[in-house]
């Protein structure tokens, strides 16, 4: 090698060991430390932290799709009806020094179409917050499930049965725990929600109830068992009803008089409803029960805002209404009524299951509040009782999923004969019903993730 060369491979040695010197003396740049989502089991699956806090957090919705198939009573009527809807649900828990603090929403978007679903013909599309609460230390605030409803029952139809059927109220509550599963409840709920005044032709000793403001919240206070073999709930609900009475008026020029006030009275329901675990006679299976008595309250039933309104089935349609005014006393009669549910749930193998289930309803009026019209038929508010009867099967191939069908028979039966009138092709019929039935028949795929 030549001086030259030696020169030039010496020079590049030492400039790399002194760039190799400088280099070492830097500091090194360390790497952002990354954090990891960490599963949360203290509340069960599904839950995790959420990054940076204590808190769990948990993400669930649903997907149903639904087919409803009622009897129909003339050619405009639709026989099928159609309902789709989406869930978005969140699920936030935080352990604290004073108990357990948990958020909750749930939001839902349903699609309608048909008769069957109320949309005669048309289609509507709802959005709504099903729920939304805060939790603790005891406290409930917000729209939950009613105290009155026991919320272990395991109900699976998918129509309506008559009883309180864990409707959706805004509520303030406390519930202190004794232990060993047995706790008590005292909640304050939106009584708008559980009016029950459709409108109803008066005749000479009746009149429609004209709601006046709401001032007391319906009190409702509960006593709640759930164990291994199953839960028990005793609950009872009083119901502020008040009158604003009809304020005169002219119609076409001719003076109508009104009515004063009727002033305020207190309806109530008590009921009991509990479930039963059936392992003896295969896994997974139930029952359950609900029982009621209303004065007033008719919402408590499964009538009302938050159920199928109306009474009846077939050509049988007459209005459910809590209370009417005695127009010669101006004064407010409370309905009066009970019932009586409940089902069955069999496991014939883990991934398919039938149940059966039922209701019968009764309520009455005082004297007074029906007439009898000129053709013999029963004008006003009268008495009636109503049967429902279902049956369902699902199958269930994987966790989350279900598709079934369900039927259900509906016999309604008013205290005297319904003027009614049925359209044909011969033209409009009109006859005297004593009593209809009608049969609904529903499909259903459902998706919990």
């Amino acid at each position: 090698m030549t001086f030259a060369k030696r020169l030039l491979v010496g020079s590049a040695l030492g400039l790399a060991a002194a760039a190799g010197a400088q280099a070492a003396d830097l500091p090194a740049k360390s790497a952002l430390p990354v954090e990891y989502v960490r599963v949360c089991s203290a509340y069960g699956s599904g839950f995790f932290y959420v990054p940076g806090t204590d808190s769990c957090l948990k993400i669930g919705g649903r997907v149903r799709a639904e087919m409803l198939y009622v009897d129909p009573l003339t050619r405009a009527d639709d026989t099928l009806g159609f309902r789709v809807r989406g869930r978005i649900q969140l699920d936030n828990r935080t352990a604290t020094a004073y108990g357990l603090l948990r958020a909750f929403v749930r939001f839902e978007i349903t699609r309608v179409s048909g008769l069957p679903f109320g949309q005669l013909g048309t289609i509507s599309t709802t959005p709504a917050v099903a729920q939304a609460y805060v939790q603790f230390a005891g406290l409930t605030a917000g729209q939950v499930t009613s105290f009155f409803s026991n919320p272990d029952l395991p109900v699976v139809h998918m129509g309506t049965i008559r009883y309180d059927d864990a409707p959706d109220v805004a509520l303030l509550a406390y519930t202190y725990s004794f232990g060993n599963g047995l706790s008590a409840s005292l909640s304050v709920e939106d009584g708008l929600g559980r009016r029950q005044l459709n409108s109803f032709t008066p005749i000479a000793t009746t009149a429609a109830l004209t709601p006046a403001g709401q001032m007391l919240p319906d009190v409702v206070a509960n006593l709640r068992y759930a164990g291994t073999w199953g839960s028990v709930q005793l609950a009872g609900a009083l119901h502020q009803i008040r009158d604003d009475g009809v304020a005169n008026s002219t119609v076409n020029g001719v003076f109508v008089p009104g009515r004063p006030f009727a002033g305020t009275e207190y309806g109530y329901a008590v009921g009991v409803q509990g479930s039963v675990n059936l392992p003896m006679i295969a896994p997974s299976d139930s029952a359950w029960y609900a029982l009621t008595y209303v004065d007033g309250a008719l919402s408590y039933l499964g009538f009302g805002t938050y159920n199928a309104s109306r009474f009846g089935a077939g050509l049988v349609s007459t209005p459910a209404v809590d209370v009417f005014v005695n127009p010669l006393t101006n004064e407010i009669s409370k309905a009066k009524g009970y019932s009586i549910a409940g089902g069955f749930n069999h496991y014939w193998t883990p991934t398919f299951r039938s149940s059966v289930f039922g209701s019968y309803a009764r309520v009455e009026y005082s004297n007074g509040a029906t007439a009898i019209g000129p053709l013999g038929n029963v004008t006003g508010l009268p008495d009636f009782s109503e049967w429902r009867l279902g049956a369902s099967t699902f199958w269930m191939p994987v966790s989350g999923f279900a598709a079934g069908a369900e039927v259900i028979y509906i016999n309604a039966n008013p205290q005297g004969r319904i003027l009614t009138t049925q359209a044909g092709a011969a033209g409009s019929l009109t006859r005297l019903i004593g009593a209809d039935s009608a049969i609904e028949g529903r499909l259903r795929l459902q998706r919990d993730f």
